[in-house]
C-alpha cells in the first residue's frame, strides 16, 4: 500500500501524494483570499486508512506551499515534515473515525457563520446554494478541538452532515474530496452572510420543503463544485 511507503520526519524532501498536497495549498491559500481562513485555520485529506495531509500549523496561510503540508496518523503523530500539526489535529482524526465516508477536512473561523452561533440563529439557507451545506448544527461550545473527548463530540453533532458549527468559534466542513469541502465552506459563509444581512432589514425567505429539495437536485453536480473551484482559483492566481 502507498501510505506504507511515507517517509520520516527526516526525509521531508520526499514528498510523496504531491497532487493531493498541492490541492491543499491551493485550497488553503483560497480560503485564506476569501477571508475565510486567516492566519488559523486547517485542511486535511486523508490518504489511506491512518494517514492525513494536514497544513502544518506554524505556517502563513497566505504563502503556503507544499513543504508546509504534513503526514500524521490518527494519533497525530508525524509521519513525514519537518513541523507539527496544528493542535486542533484532533478535529480532523475524531471526523475521520467517526466518517469512513470522509476524505476531507476544512476547519475555519468564518466571522458570518460565527456571528450566527454568537447570538443563538440557526444557520438557515437563504440563497440556492446555501442549502449545500445542510443545516449545519452548532457544537454547544467555544472550546478548541484539541483532545480526543472534543472531537469526539464534534464528530456526534456532525453526524451524517456535511457541515457542522461550534458557537463563537468556527466552522467545519467535509467532503469526499478536498474540493467539495472547499466549496461547501465557501457556500456556508455566503450564506451567512446573506442572512445576517438579510435580518437587519427583515425577516429573510428561508428554503425549505420543496424550494430546499429542488436546489439541492439542481445544485450538487461535479459541474457546480468544480466552476466553484475554478472561479476562486482563478482569483488565486490574478
Amino acid at each position: 500500500m502507498a501510505q506504507a511507503n511515507l517517509q520520516t520526519r527526516d526525509q521531508p524532501d520526499a514528498l510523496l501524494f504531491g497532487a493531493e498536497r498541492q490541492q491543499l495549498v491551493d485550497c488553503i491559500r483560497m480560503l485564506e483570499k476569501a477571508e475565510i481562513i486567516d492566519f488559523n485555520g486547517h485542511c486535511s485529506i486523508r490518504v489511506g486508512e491512518d494517514r492525513i495531509l494536514i497544513n502544518q500549523g506554524n505556517c502563513q496561510r497566505s504563502r503556503l506551499t507544499v513543504k508546509d503540508i504534513v503526514t500524521i496518523d490518527m494519533e497525530g503523530k508525524l509521519i513525514e515534515g519537518i513541523a507539527n500539526p496544528p493542535l486542533e489535529f484532533h478535529l480532523h482524526t475524531g471526523i475521520y473515525r467517526a466518517r469512513p465516508d470522509v476524505k476531507a477536512v476544512v476547519h475555519a473561523h468564518p466571522k458570518w457563520s460565527t456571528y450566527l452561533t454568537m447570538t443563538g440563529h440557526a444557520y438557515l439557507p437563504v440563497f440556492a446554494q446555501g442549502v449545500l451545506p445542510g443545516e449545519a448544527p452548532v457544537l454547544d461550545t467555544p472550546s478548541s478541538i484539541n483532545t480526543r473527548p472534543m472531537a469526539d463530540a464534534l464528530a456526534k453533532v456532525l453526524g451524517p452532515r456535511p457541515s457542522a458549527l461550534m458557537k463563537s468559534h468556527g466552522a467545519v466542513t467535509v467532503g469526499k474530496d478536498i474540493l467539495e469541502a472547499f466549496v461547501l465552506a465557501i457556500y456556508l459563509e455566503e450564506n451567512a452572510q446573506r442572512q445576517y444581512m438579510a435580518l437587519q432589514i427583515g425577516k429573510p425567505y428561508v428554503f425549505d420543503g420543496e424550494d430546499r429539495k429542488a436546489a439541492m437536485e439542481k445544485l450538487w453536480t461535479k459541474s457546480l463544485f468544480q466552476r466553484t473551484w475554478d472561479h476562486y482559483m482563478a482569483k488565486l492566481e490574478a
